[in-house]
């Protein structure tokens, strides 16, 4: 490792004056809602458009299939291309996706819509990280990264709230249409950050493979160990982000527009999540334990809504969607500050983009093992199992000294 470090290029000099914080995490949050609210469309039409549960795993399992393969090399892109150039990229890759997703419910638009999503939701990470990593002050990481993650719950709760409305007033392939027209807005807006920006990322990741990236994360304890973790959380959040819509429908016996309003309830917590849990984890609880105790509350949230949710009142069974997402969408801001901490210096895109594997290693299982299970017993059943294997994550993160 250390030959292979000092062979790489340096990292490109500090501007005289470092450009401000603010409009690079508005930008990288931005890219993260319109991202969070293309991937999540197909589940919240689902009902309209007459996708059943294996053609939504059709398309999310590709989509993150791709998007790990993205994401592994995201922060070697970032490195060549700028973080923001990578923003317009995945925006591009939006407006795609969306297009495709137009044509219907087969398996060709799905499969087509799910490889172009995957372009987008795979660098974005690495991307943001990259560009924040070397602006915030190491103190304000955990608040800023929670920040960042917060586009993921906007875009979610957007689409849970206004997609339903507007497939029921007019086409449900209306709701890509404008997903695509939103995202070739927001390109513009990327390339005139791109100037001040780019020039603190690019190049920084030139002469570290994907190879090298893969090589980091084995050889070190504490990374491998966040990677493993993520698979089983980001399972857990797709059960809430991407099935609970179809779940809520055919085995809760909610109506589209009332599935799509728990729905929202959820995203609204992974909201407070996303913000309350970086408050505690830069004043109270060191982000290591607080994402493994992340792991028992979002195990214990799917549970109740899988075993009780057909039996709660509608109010209840909001809240408990609030409680579900405030853990299974809320721990991504607080595990992404730890990353960073634990990566080498100045390889935080590479680092992140590396342990993400893990996270869409378990967002393609997801689907399969939701199907599966779905197929012999019940959509509840794989919520039940998701969530055992999130406690069980969750334990194995607070035994880490780390």
């Amino acid at each position: 490792m250390v030959a292979e470090t000092t062979t790489a290029a340096p990292a490109p000099p500090k501007p005289l004056v470092q450009p401000p914080l603010l409009p690079a995490l508005a930008g990288m949050t931005g890219l993260q809602a319109l991202v969070a609210l293309a991937l999540f469309a197909p589940g919240v039409l689902a009902p309209r458009m007459g996708i059943n549960p294996a053609g939504l795993g059709l398309f999310t399992t590709t989509g993150f299939a791709v998007g790990m393969a993205a994401s592994l090399g995201g922060g070697v892109l970032t490195g060549r291309l700028g973080a923001f150039r990578m923003a317009s990229f995945c925006a591009v890759a939006v407006a795609a996706a969306m297009l495709c997703a137009m044509m219907g419910s087969g398996a060709t638009a799905l499969l087509a819509a799910g490889i172009a999503i995957g372009l987008a939701c795979g660098p974005e990470t690495p991307a943001s990280a990259a560009i924040l990593g070397r602006l915030v002050r190491e103190a304000d990481r955990p608040m800023v990264f929670s920040v960042r993650q917060t586009g993921n719950q906007i875009g979610a709760m957007a689409g849970s709230l206004a997609l339903p409305v507007l497939a029921a007033l007019t086409d449900p392939r209306a709701g890509y249409a404008a997903i695509a027209a939103l995202a070739l807005v927001c390109i513009p807006i990327f390339e005139r950050l791109r100037p001040a920006y780019d020039p603190l990322t690019r190049n920084a990741a030139a002469g570290f493979g994907l190879g090298t990236a893969m090589r980091l994360l084995y050889a070190d304890p504490a990374l491998r160990r966040m990677a493993l973790v993520s698979a089983p959380y980001a399972a857990s959040q797709l059960t809430l982000n991407g099935f609970f819509v179809v779940f809520a429908v055919a085995e809760l016996g909610l109506e589209h527009v009332a599935a799509g309003v728990a729905l929202a309830a959820g995203q609204a917590g992974g909201l407070a999540g996303r913000l309350g849990w970086g408050v505690v984890a830069s004043r109270w609880v060191v982000p290591r334990r607080l994402v493994g105790l992340l792991g028992l509350g979002m195990a214990a949230a799917s549970i109740l809504v899988a075993l009780t949710g057909a039996s709660l009142p509608f109010p209840v069974l909001v809240v408990a969607t609030f409680l579900f997402g405030l853990t299974a969408s809320g721990w991504n801001g607080v595990f992404l500050a730890e990353v960073a901490r634990l990566a080498p210096a100045g390889r935080i895109g590479e680092a992140t983009g590396a342990v993400m594997v893990g996270g869409f290693a378990g967002l393609i299982a997801a689907p399969v093992l939701l199907v599966a299970v779905a197929a012999v017993s019940s959509l509840a059943t794989g919520y039940v199992v998701v969530g055992l294997l999130a406690a069980l994550a969750g334990l194995s993160l607070l035994g880490n000294r780390r």
